[in-house]
Parts: C-alpha cells; structure tokens; sequence
C-alpha cells in the first residue's frame, strides 16, 4: 500500500564509503549518523535506494561506463551493498541503474504524497531523484544534514539549486525531516 510520507535513502553503498573506491564521497562517514536516525524513525516508511551497473550499457551510459568500467559488476557484487552501518534498516530496499530512483518510488508513494530524500550524493543521485518526483507532483524534501556530496562546494550548489524549485522541493535541517515522521505532520 502507497504511503502518504516515504523516506528515500538514496545509495548509502559501499561503492560511495569505501576509501579507495573511485566514487567515494569523502564526507559519506558524516551522515551515517542522521541516516540511521532518520530511518530508525520513519521506521516501515523507509526504503533504501541502490545505484547499480546495467547489464548491458546503452545510449550516453556506454560512454559512463567507459570511463568508469570498475562499476560494471552485477546487481549483488559487494560494492553496490548497503554500508554494514545502516544494513539491518535497509529490509525495504529497491535498485536502478539510473541516478533518480522515483521511477522505484513512485509506486511506493501515494499520488500528491510526501518523499524525504537523504543519502548521496547531493549533486548527483539525489538532486536527480529531487527533481524528477517534483516533476511528477510529488512534495520533495531534502534533508540538508543528512547528504553528503563529492565536495563541499558542490553539495552546497546542489541544495541552493534544489532550494529554488521551492515549494516543489525544500530543503531542511535534520530536525524538521525528523519532524515529519509524525503522522500529520
């Protein structure tokens, strides 16, 4: 059944955490924390997203994966894994080889619903997911604390980019996301 809030943890995976891994988010280790809080209190609202490779890459991807063929591994390979830190919250998880996941999530959120987004990365994976579910009428909050981008000058960009889609998409501090786990909030 749809819910009327749905927090989305966007790509909390190895492949974003790991110090040599050539897409690490080098503050990753900073919003573990406010994730799991967020998911411990959203509880059975929560769904953790995964950032996987395609089978077979097509389109302007053969050239994303030629650049970067390390990631071509399947769906179960150990660097798309949720991190260890937040895996016994991701029971409810979905996968896409896209940067947005509302196409995942769209069925899992009522029509006009809310999603809270948090995870990373800020200028990729969640700005993408942002902006597509706003598209499609979805409220969209981000929750600043709680994303992590491949730099700071970037992660800022992404939520003043995101914050001029307002009302569409807000973003908001950790308290307020925390806030809107309460049922009529």
């Amino acid at each position: 059944m749809p819910e009327p809030t749905l927090l989305a943890v966007i790509d909390m995976q190895n492949v974003f955490a790991e110090a040599d891994s050539p897409w690490r988010t080098p503050k990753f280790a900073d919003v573990v924390a406010p994730v799991r809080r967020l998911a411990t209190t959203f509880g059975t609202t929560t769904v953790f997203t995964r950032f996987v490779a395609p089978a077979e890459p097509a389109g302007s991807w053969r050239a994303y994966y030629a650049q970067w063929p390390f990631a071509l591994q399947p769906p179960d390979a150990q660097l798309w894994e949720v991190v260890p830190e937040l895996a016994d919250l991701a029971d409810r998880t979905v996968s896409a080889p896209t940067f947005s996941k509302w196409s995942q999530l769209a069925a899992l959120l009522e029509p006009g619903g809310r999603l809270v987004l948090c995870g990373v990365s800020t200028d990729c994976c969640v700005l993408s997911t942002a902006l597509e579910a706003a598209d499609a009428g979805a409220e969209v909050v981000v929750i600043e604390e709680a994303c992590a981008g491949l730099d700071d000058n970037t992660h800022t960009k992404a939520l003043e980019i995101m914050d001029l889609y307002a009302p569409l998409v807000r973003v908001v501090s950790l308290d307020e996301g925390l806030a809107l786990a309460r049922p009529g909030s």
